[in-house]
């Protein structure tokens, strides 16, 4: 029996837990979106092992696609693995009516449940971020889960917003990519109904002491058989183990940064025989030497042949 690893909140009906990857968005040669190829890297890590998929989240490129090709992402991605993982999708966009509309959208094809950033660019005080979520989770019967990254948004939530948040009926949980360990244990503490997701590789095995169910890991996009085996370990009580893997994880993300912001990803998808195209500019890939040195470093952890960086 394996149940070491946290466990959902409470108010959760998905009971989220484990391996959710921030699933590509794959782009053909000219950077226009490619809907097959983005759905079968979601098939990809679903055969993997992985617990669910997160599709339009920041390694989905989502600030960059228009509302059409969002709806076309989604609608590939629940197409090909809906009903074998849940498949909760990104929603967030920086004003409420775009969000809202997207969320209406996600519901209609059948996924499982939403994503929904914290709005960006315009700063927002506790009463319009409490509005922003209220108006969202009342326009859809899904699971609603707040996905916070201060880093990139600009709009942190205090752990005062979070209690205001917490009490809207359909609002289950929360993605913390804030790195901000001791907010998001006092979260936690405080909102044992809410489902907690590390959403940094740096904190898989650490989010899980923590008391998070699960984790959203962009090298799982890449190598979920490495994250599943740690949340494994973990969840089988081997927590020596999950913490070498969590080592090696820490390996792979260094090495995934040896390029611009995003590129390691793709670029490490493509040492592994699955091309996912580039990144939509102004986001760029690594030139040859960046490649070379990454393969070279997933080569040394084991996780590429020397065949594959040629």
């Amino acid at each position: 029996m394996t149940n070491h690893a946290p466990d959902p909140g409470a108010d959760d009906p998905l009971s989220l837990q484990g391996v959710v990857p921030p699933i590509v968005t794959a782009f053909h040669d000219d950077e226009t979106i490619d809907p097959e190829t983005t759905a079968a890297h979601a098939r990809l890590v679903v055969d993997r092992g992985v617990h669910g998929v997160f599709p339009l989240g920041t390694n989905g490129e989502f600030p960059l696609l228009t509302g059409g090709e969002r709806q076309r992402v989604v609608e590939a991605v629940v197409d090909e693995v809906g009903g074998d993982v849940p498949v909760i999708a990104g929603v967030g966009a920086p004003s409420t009516r775009q969000t809202v509309a997207h969320a209406e959208h996600a519901e209609s094809v059948g996924a499982d449940g939403i994503v929904v950033v914290t709005p960006y660019y315009y700063p927002l005080d506790r009463d319009a971020a409490v509005a922003h979520y209220e108006r969202v989770a009342a326009a859809v019967d899904l699971p609603v889960y707040v996905y916070h990254i201060p880093s990139k948004t600009g709009n942190e939530l205090s752990l005062a917003t979070l209690r205001d948040l917490a009490a809207i009926d359909n609002l289950v949980g929360l993605k913390d990519s804030s790195k901000d360990v001791p907010w998001l244990g006092q979260a936690i503490d405080a909102h044992p109904e809410l489902t907690f997701l590390a959403g940094s590789d740096s904190l898989l095995v650490p989010g899980l002491d923590l008391g998070c169910s699960g984790m959203v890991s962009a090298v799982a996009n890449a190598f979920p058989e490495l994250v599943v085996d740690l949340y494994d370990a973990y969840d089988d009580g081997d927590e020596a183990y999950a913490r070498d893997l969590q080592s090696d994880v820490y390996a792979v993300r260094s090495a995934l940064k040896r390029g611009p912001y995003m590129a390691g990803v793709k670029t490490a998808l493509r040492l592994r025989g699955f091309d996912a195209g580039p990144l939509r500019s102004p986001l760029r890939g690594m030139d040859d030497d960046q490649r070379d040195a990454l393969g070279t470093d997933l080569e040394s952890l084991g996780l590429v042949e020397s065949t594959d960086l040629h």
